[in-house]
């Protein structure tokens, strides 16, 4: 009987009665990405919906409240000019809130062996975790973009669609990152709704959503390009209205060193077991 795996196997023998994956296993990602979708899908009209509808009051009440004004903001009406950013900030605001979910009600409901246990690696751990949460983020996105574009005075046309996507994407996997860091600190919802509350939500209205930085004086515009939500808000918005606050290039970079940072400390917290496995 022959005791060597099959080359097509994915399996590999490395010692008496053990045997591990080589390469990516594609099939458990899948599985776990498609749960951890089904999950937020089941309850769509709170995780996708609402947001859209909540997106969609902040634009009529600020448009309302200003609609005696013919205001213009980087020569646009200021309708226009608030709309993108206020698409991509509920994008990341449920990047956030679905990457925070899974790990915290595992560790709180006692199931979080239903993550480790399986011949998963702490890389596609985060890849499946990431990407579902990115999903939700497009989703949501994409159903406030509908919104907007049925009400009526507000245009969201796109002008650049590789700034949209790639702002829209850098800034979700930001936030989805950031939620899985929270996910593996918190022990308790409350510790995630601080985050939430104090964290997040901060830094998103914050973030020339509603004004442009160039208006702010020189401190406060200083303290505005420090804050990374900013150059998401400013090129996303570029690629709707082909202006933004600050150079694009700039905020590109600065997005994609700052991912890379937090994807390297979600990994390593994840493989030490950092307050999951002890």
């Amino acid at each position: 009987m022959n005791d060597q795996p099959s080359t097509s196997s994915p399996w590999v023998r490395t010692a008496p009665g053990e045997a591990r994956l080589q390469g990516v296993n594609w099939g458990g990602l899948k599985t776990l990405y498609i749960k951890e979708v089904r999950r937020f899908f089941k309850v769509q009209t709170q995780t996708v919906w609402a947001p859209a509808v909540t997106t969609l009051l902040f634009l009529v009440i600020f448009t309302v409240a200003l609609g005696g004004v013919k205001r213009t903001v980087l020569g646009v009406p200021f309708a226009d000019f608030i709309a993108p950013g206020l698409i991509v900030m509920a994008m990341m605001q449920n990047a956030f809130a679905n990457s925070s979910f899974s790990l915290l009600v595992g560790k709180i409901q006692g199931t979080i062996v239903d993550y480790l246990m399986p011949p998963l690696s702490t890389g596609e751990l985060i890849a499946a975790l990431v990407a579902a949460a990115v999903t939700r983020a497009f989703l949501v996105g994409g159903a406030v973009w509908l919104a907007m574009a049925l009400w009526p005075g507000v245009h969201v046309s796109v002008q650049h669609p590789l700034a949209v996507l790639w702002f829209g994407l850098i800034g979700a996997l930001m936030l989805s990152f950031l939620g899985l860091l929270t996910s593996i600190w918190a022990e308790k919802f409350d510790h995630a709704a601080a985050v939430t509350n104090f964290v997040v939500a901060p830094l998103s209205l914050l973030s020339g959503t509603f004004y442009s930085v160039e208006a702010l004086a020189p401190l406060w515009r200083g303290i505005s390009h420090a804050n990374p939500f900013f150059y998401v808000i400013s090129g996303f918005r570029f690629g709707f209205l082909g202006a933004a606050d600050s150079p694009i290039w700039v905020g590109a970079a600065v997005l994609a060193v700052l991912n890379l940072v937090l994807w390297g400390l979600c990994f390593g917290l994840l493989r030490s077991g950092w307050k999951i496995k002890n």
